[in-house]
């Protein structure tokens, strides 16, 4: 019953590619009173991964909640993708996954034996988090979606946040891009049968296994590339450092034939929504179109964005390498100071840039 069911086509937009955007979010947040509760080290205002509240000088507990349509038609896959998506969170943050509960939205006329396998992929991803479902919510609703609300702990002396790159940080990239741009083709039947299940592999993988790494590193900021796209997230990063990137086009990793399908105009409707909001700060010199809308495209269950000392760059990537279990490990650019009146984000290529 489960085969008979192809769950993308009961969704408008697929995965990440659902958020609203950054620009209209911030809208919509801009004029909500904070409650300023100096243990709230970080909240919804600081356009962060998850909010995190000090507990003790040691302990401090992190929250996220994420949830989306279906971005695969095979329902333990879309499971195991959206929780792996709401446990990155967590792990941007330099956190553990303890607890989670899940969030599910689902046809009254959808099959059990569907609903069954959703969620059995959410718990099995969830236990290889080392964490544990304890509950949850359901309702009916004519679009299925799934997600978690996760909790997990981080000492707040080693928390990351996604405003602590300094000047001279390397930026490194632990998974490829390019999600978006084939789940899109595959919606419509034009993507070959291996770059989706490469793209699903990707997803499925766990940030945990990034974050054990980075953690033993002098990483000073870091976040998780997804709805937002490289660009927003960075742009992001930047703007709560108060600095500026160069992101290097010639060296950022992008899943095969993602760049074609990107050329062919196979693009998500997020794309346009992520342009909107960062394209004023990015200023894209010589890059071609088609890999300026990949750089815009979301990422479902995207990697990590590490900022990380520049004297330790080169170790970072070659220990995320050789843990054998991070999607890819690649130095796509530099932290720099920021010039009034420009853009945050310069595009160019690290051959020229280091000249």
């Amino acid at each position: 019953m489960a085969d008979d069911v192809k769950l993308t086509k009961l969704a408008e937009c697929a995965g990440c590619g659902a958020k609203v955007g950054a620009g209209e979010l911030g809208k919509l947040l801009c004029d909500i009173e904070v409650l300023r509760d100096p243990d709230l080290l970080v909240g919804f205002d600081k356009s962060d991964d998850a909010a995190v509240y000090r507990v003790t000088d040691h302990v401090a507990v992190v929250e996220t909640v994420d949830f989306f349509p279906p971005i695969a038609d095979d329902p333990y896959t879309y499971g195991a993708i959206a929780a792996a998506n709401a446990l990155s969170d967590v792990y941007a943050m330099g956190g553990e996954p303890k607890v989670a509960l899940n969030v599910m939205a689902v046809p009254e006329d959808m099959p059990a034996d569907v609903v069954h396998e959703i969620l059995r992929g959410g718990y099995e991803k969830v236990a290889e988090a080392g964490a544990s479902i304890a509950g949850g919510h359901s309702i009916y609703d004519r679009e299925p979606k799934y997600g978690l609300a996760v909790t997990g702990i981080v000492d707040p002396a080693r928390m990351l946040t996604n405003s602590g790159a300094r000047e001279g940080d390397v930026l490194v990239q632990t998974k490829p891009l390019g999600v978006g741009v084939i789940t899109t083709a595959a919606k419509e039947g034009l993507a070959e049968k291996a770059d989706v299940a490469a793209a699903e592999a990707q997803m499925m993988c766990l940030n945990r296994w990034a974050r054990d790494v980075a953690v033993g590193f002098d990483v000073h900021g870091a976040t998780d590339v997804t709805g937002f796209s490289l660009m927003g997230h960075t742009l992001e990063m930047m703007q709560g450092a108060d600095l500026a990137a160069e992101v290097w086009t010639d060296e950022v990793v992008v899943l095969p034939h993602a760049l074609d399908l990107a050329s062919l105009g196979l693009l998500p409707a997020g794309m346009y929504r992520n342009r909107h909001f960062a394209e004023a700060e990015v200023a894209a010199g010589v890059c071609p179109l088609a890999l300026q809308d990949l750089l815009f495209c979301p990422e479902t269950s995207g990697g990590l964005l590490l900022a990380v000392a520049p004297d330790q760059a080169d170790a970072l990537v070659a220990a995320l390498v050789a843990d054998g279990r991070v999607p890819c490990a690649h130095a796509i650019g530099r932290v720099v100071p920021h010039e009034p009146n420009t853009p945050r984000i310069r595009l160019s290529q690290k051959c020229q840039t280091l000249l």
